[in-house]
């Protein structure tokens, strides 16, 4: 979240397998102006959310009293204005006039929109679901009424894949920016877990339960870029329920570099001989692994599926299962449920024209592959760790690979390709290890055991922070503290953290919340929780 010294924004979006929990929603003090675009408030729903929880991100506010804007767009095209007070009971003992007039002023400047007192008994939620959709006579039924209950379930769904299409959308529109390319370096590291006893037995005495990462030699160029396929662009006119992006699916494409992808190559002389970029077969097939389904579609960032985006942030996941069910590849939801096998998790963050990603390879042992079962899953373990520092204007992080000339060559004649802003792109994406001061908040991962047992906290260049699960127990109860996957790293003014939160159990691919913090770099110690580690309120 941003805190300075006059105003205080909360952005956050929650993918919660609960259909009556909020989406998403923005809330500003006085001294901000704000606006939540119509795309994104009509997926605003607060049917479990009470006001004084709205004005709450992931930490109380030491806030005394001031008014909070919520601007909401229904589909029917109205607006609504709510007003949601934060001042004490005894400042609101004032006669019903008063209180008709507290915001004269206020719907004279804004006479289309609505304004909505939640103190009057009378008030209802507008779900933004129209007058159409709405049969008051069915929702004040007895809940226990079957037509009751399925006209609930409908309406709920109807909200569910609203928000499918928009995040759907959202993820391809800014995340992949549409299709356009991405260039960028990647620093594997790879666990001793998986490299045998001999070697394990090297482990710091102290710490024989956590894995020791080794770097590859070699920095991988890779080329990535997703795109939108159209599969199915007929709509059946007697299904009410068709949607657009039904028949729309995201690929994603990820390879090493070829001559032809570095600028610098391709300004030099023709008589000059380059030496040809070669790959290991190794280095290849660790770009080749998918950490998302082979054609994403909507219902892939439904919570089930471990797909979200918020803000700067996104995360996206795959996994593969240890026992195949009858008709997995064509159910969305057999596809998410565990245990698994393997499982691919990218937690990202991009700004000012630069992308940071974490891609988190688990697997089983050999050893519990081959007598695993279904009712007694044993534990993921981490088998890579790939840091991708990237930049998105077209040329690479690294200023040699953009350069056509030596700047030290005086006779040098032909052009060179850089850009103005390398110094700063350099500082961000490879300046000294770790986030100032660590995590910014660092979430609840539970007891210290727990902790020791199953988490890593590391500091990359750029000035970056992980802390990340290493061992992921899939044989816990399903309603257990569940895992997190945190990434703080600041890419200009702003310093951003996100925290992917999943499920425990065999549910662990689906996501509980993706929660982004944001706060102003050189105010981060000002701000910085105290609370110990807490769950950003729903």
């Amino acid at each position: 979240m941003i805190k300075g010294s006059t105003a205080i924004f909360v952005l956050a979006a929650i993918s919660v397998l609960s259909p009556d929990a909020v989406s998403a929603f923005s809330v500003v003090s006085p001294a901000v102006t704000s606006s939540v675009s119509s795309a994104a408030a009509a997926f605003i729903t607060t049917s479990t959310a009470s006001s004084s929880s709205l004005l709450s991100g992931r930490n109380n506010h030491p806030s005394n009293h001031y008014d909070a804007a919520i601007t909401t767009a229904s589909r029917t095209g109205r607006t609504s204005f709510l007003l949601l007070s934060s001042s004490s009971t005894d400042d609101q003992d004032t006669d019903d006039d008063e209180e008709e007039d507290a915001y004269a002023d206020l719907k004279k400047d804004y006479p289309d929109l609505e304004f909505v007192n939640y103190n009057d008994p009378e008030y209802r939620m507008d779900r933004g679901m129209g007058d159409d959709d709405l049969d008051e006579k069915a929702l004040l039924a007895d809940k226990n009424d079957d037509e009751t209950l399925a006209e609930i379930e409908r309406m709920r769904e109807e909200r569910r894949r609203k928000n499918d299409e928009y995040q759907f959308e959202t993820y391809h529109a800014d995340v992949l920016r549409g299709g356009e390319v991405c260039l960028g370096e990647w620093s594997v590291y790879q666990t001793d877990t998986f490299m045998g006893e001999d070697v394990i037995k090297g482990r710091n005495e102290a710490a024989m339960g956590v894995p020791r990462l080794l770097r590859w030699d070699k920095v991988l160029k890779v080329v990535s870029r997703g795109s939108k396929i159209v599969v199915d662009n007929t709509m059946d006119k007697d299904d009410e329920d068709w949607m657009r992006v039904d028949g729309e699916r995201i690929v994603h494409e990820e390879r090493l570099a070829t001559l032809d992808d570095f600028p610098s190559l391709m300004t030099r002389s023709d008589d000059e001989e380059v030496e040809e970029l070669l790959w290991e077969e190794e280095e290849v097939l660790h770009v080749e692994k998918a950490y998302w389904p082979r054609e994403m579609n909507s219902m892939d960032f439904r919570g089930a599926g471990g797909s979200m985006c918020v803000g700067k942030a996104y995360t996206i996941c795959d996994t593969v299962p240890l026992a195949k069910k009858e008709g997995y590849e064509s159910n969305v939801l057999e596809r998410h449920e565990g245990p698994f096998s393997e499982m691919r998790s990218e937690l990202g963050l991009q700004s000012d024209s630069m992308r940071f990603r974490v891609k988190l390879d688990y697997a089983l042992l050999d050893e519990d592959e081959e007598s695993a079962v279904a009712t007694a899953p044993p534990p993921l373990h981490l088998r890579t760790l790939t840091i991708c520092r990237e930049t998105l204007d077209g040329y690479w992080p690294n200023s040699a690979d953009n350069e056509g000339t030596d700047d030290d060559d005086a006779e040098a004649t032909e052009s060179s390709v850089r850009r103005k802003n390398q110094k700063a792109i350099t500082e961000t994406l490879f300046g000294p290890p770790g986030a100032p001061g660590g995590l910014y908040d660092p979430p609840p991962v539970g007891n210290e055991e727990r902790a020791t047992e199953n988490y890593m906290l590391l500091n990359f260049e750029g000035g970056a922070t992980v802390l990340l699960p290493h061992r992921l127990d899939q044989n816990t109860d399903n309603d257990s503290l569940g895992w997190v996957t945190s990434l703080d790293w600041t890419p200009g003014k702003v310093r951003y953290q996100v925290d992917r939160k999943v499920l425990g159990g065999t549910k662990l691919k689906g996501l509980k919340t993706l929660e982004l913090s944001e706060v102003q770099g050189e105010d981060a110690d000002t701000w910085r929780p105290r609370d110990g580690g807490a769950d950003m309120r729903q």
